[in-house]
């Protein structure tokens, strides 16, 4: 706007200068034309007095910076003073004409014989002859010549006129600049700016209301999502993130706002997006298996006044629901392996008895073998029930929670137990100070895991080994340890002995009666009380299963669970409570 006011300024002050230029030089022109015409006209009478009293002689004596022509009546030419040749009649020229008949003169033509812009000016003398004088508009130029001084002076002025013309736009903008756009009304500027400034003041505040509105809505809009456990991308035509929540951030690292969607999605992600940007409708299951998660994602196109403009992508943590059907395909098949077996022995030794085929000596031993792989059947059953009981009840039917003594519940699993272990000499103990240590539990639920703890330490235990069962009161919580002198467990193993139906030594299981769900129960059973579990063995040296119980209040650890086995050693190994 500078600029443009400085060359508006200097053009005003260009033609005003122009202006004064050209009537000067007119009047300047003017004046000098006048000026010559008057002493051609002075010379002129001068000439034809001399021509009165000496006729041509006295043409050829005068010195004079003008043309002469002397010019009979009759139009011929009786003398010329100049170069070039007027021989011809010159009657017919205007200013001879007009000095035949008015006595004098004069006009301004180009001249034929030099070619030059010549004033001519012609007197009558007394004997009818006529005496012309001319002169070269030249020498009118030149005297304007005279005048160049004026002429730098302009060019002065025009200088000055330009840096008075920039000075100038500054100054008037200068009020204009300092107009402080967020608050326009705080500075003075020019009463004809008013109507501006109080507009400028009504747009900045719709503005700021805008303003305020869209923040709002866009915290809203961040709460809502970010509150949502699914997660939540909207790109734009070009698969650029817009808005990513917390839980599509945790789903799908990378995927920010800002961020190009194929750029960190993997490649089904990437295929369904693309599907959506197309106006496609899709839904996959991302199974990332090196972190054990099923992300569920579904990619939906978004339209704006009839034109696809993007798409939103909504994923779904469904680990948990993935796990739950891979667990119950796997609990149907185990199950129905496990009650196969008894079964299948059951049949074929009933189907012996029925033919006969069994000698009578014998009859009492197939019947043992029959309770006994009924006995085992029933006792699978019993576990099942057990852990459906305790997939079931989640935290708990309320009115079951009552305060228990891990002591008393230890001591009385190590008397259920005793029966079996003095048949291998093995050697129970239980060390307490007597006093007693209580948690808030299910009583039942507890009583059953320190009996299949203390069970499994007596089944893997060696004969002529020990048991020992301890219950302390430590500041991280209340903790019941089983330790063994049994076979121990060997390393590669151990992050899977708590799923259902795992067994190490499977004929050595068969042989004691084990179902293969005991530290199964033990696990579920530590879920339903926030427990967690530890355990460290050694293979022929023995096993040590610790359980924590948090205090009241105390929230429970959260232990990872290790996907694969790792190689020796590692001296301890904790499982979650909290998986399957």
């Amino acid at each position: 706007m500078t600029r443009k006011i400085f060359f508006h300024t200097l053009l005003v002050g260009l033609s005003v200068l122009l202006l004064c230029a050209v009537v000067f030089f007119g009047l300047q022109y003017t004046q000098t034309k006048d000026e010559t015409r008057a002493a051609l006209r002075q010379e002129a009478v001068c000439a034809a007095n001399g021509i009165a009293h000496a006729g041509r002689e006295y043409l050829e004596t005068l010195e004079s910076d003008c043309r002469i022509t002397w010019i009979g009546a009759d139009g011929e030419v009786l003398y010329d003073s100049g170069p070039g040749d007027e021989s011809g009649n010159q009657s017919g020229l205007p200013e001879v004409r007009d000095a035949l008949a008015e006595g004098e003169g004069w006009v301004i033509r180009r001249s034929e014989s030099t070619g030059a812009s010549t004033m001519y000016c012609a007197v009558r003398c007394e004997d009818g002859t006529v005496v012309r004088l001319s002169r070269a508009l030249g020498a009118v130029r030149y005297a304007l010549v005279t005048v160049s001084p004026v002429l730098w002076m302009a060019v002065l002025v025009l200088f000055v006129s330009a840096a008075l013309a920039f000075r100038t736009a500054k100054q008037i903008l200068a009020p204009v600049n300092a107009i402080d756009l967020d608050a326009p009304e705080a500075e003075k500027t020019y009463p004809e700016l008013a109507p501006l400034v109080s507009r400028i003041e009504e747009q900045n505040l719709t503005i700021r209301e805008r303003e305020e509105e869209l923040g709002r809505r866009q915290k809203e809009f961040s709460a809502l999502t970010d509150s949502m456990k699914e997660g939540f991308l909207l790109l734009d035509r070009n698969g650029t993130v817009l808005s990513a929540n917390q839980a599509a951030a945790s789903l799908m690292p990378g995927c920010t706002a800002g961020e190009s969607f194929d750029d960190h999605a993997p490649s089904p992600a990437k295929a369904a997006a693309f599907d959506a940007l197309e106006g496609k409708r899709s839904e996959i299951l991302l199974s990332d298996d090196d972190a054990l998660r099923a992300v569920q994602l579904i990619a939906n196109p978004v339209s704006s006044g009839g034109r696809l403009s993007g798409a939103v992508i909504l994923t779904l943590d469904v680990t948990e629901r993935e796990q739950r059907e891979r667990l119950r395909r796997e609990f149907s098949a185990n199950v129905s392996h496990e009650l196969k077996t008894p079964l299948t022995s059951i049949s074929g030794f009933a189907e012996l008895l029925m033919r006969g085929m069994v000698p009578e000596e014998k009859t009492a031993e197939f019947a043992g073998d029959i309770y006994r792989e009924s006995r085992r059947m029933i006792a699978l059953i019993e576990d099942i029930i057990k852990l459906s009981k305790l997939d079931e009840q989640g935290s708990g039917d309320e009115s079951e929670w009552e305060t228990v003594d891990l002591c008393e519940a230890a001591r009385d699993a190590l008397d259920s137990v005793r029966p079996a272990a003095e048949k291998e000499n093995i050697v129970l103990t239980f060390a307490g100070n007597g006093e007693r240590v209580e948690i808030r539990g299910v009583r039942r639920v507890l009583s059953e895991m320190i009996f299949n703890l203390c069970d499994n330490a007596v089944k893997y235990n060696k004969p002529g080994g020990e048991v020992t069962v301890s219950v302390e009161d430590r500041p991280e919580g209340v903790v019941l340890t089983v330790r063994d002198t049994g076979i121990g467990i060997p390393y590669a193993h151990r992050n899977r002995v708590f799923e259902r139906f795992y067994r190490v030594d499977k004929s050595h299981s068969r042989e004691i009666g084990g179902t293969g769900l005991g530290l199964s129960i033990v696990k579920h059973g530590a879920m339903l009380h926030g427990a967690t579990i530890a355990l460290d063995s050694e293979v022929g040296v023995g096993t040590t299963i610790s359980v924590t119980f948090g205090k009241p209040g105390q929230q429970p650890k959260e232990l990872k669970e290790p996907k694969e086995p790792v190689p020796e050693p590692e001296p301890e190994y904790e499982r979650s409570a909290e998986s399957e």
